[in-house]
């Protein structure tokens, strides 16, 4: 009896290891998306708003985010992206990230 109640407990702790890693990878991946399709989107910030945020969409897209947020101030440019978690885990919630690029 002794044995699967302790059984149990790792299957738990083991459940929620899971999900917190799936969380943290997401964020993660959601920070990274973010940053580079701030940077592409920096590096077309001259051709307009439109283009900018055309090759951030097109980066956040490669990486597999979605961009919720594109907005160019000048030559700055702000990207908001939405990570989803991989596969199908309950209780993970998508990751979000702002990134901000612009000329040094």
């Amino acid at each position: 009896m002794w044995a699967a109640g302790v059984i149990m407990a790792l299957v738990v702790v083991a459940g929620f290891g899971v999900l917190l890693g799936s969380a943290v990878v997401t964020r993660h991946r959601a920070e990274a998306a973010a940053d580079l399709a701030a940077l592409a989107g920096a590096g077309r910030a001259v051709d307009g708003e439109r283009w900018a945020c055309d090759r951030a969409r097109w980066v956040a897209d490669r990486m597999r985010v979605e961009v919720v947020g594109c907005r160019v101030d000048g030559f700055v440019v702000s990207v908001v992206v939405v990570a989803r978690p991989p596969g199908v885990l309950a209780g993970v919630r998508s990751g979000r990230a702002v990134a901000v690029a612009g000329p040094v």
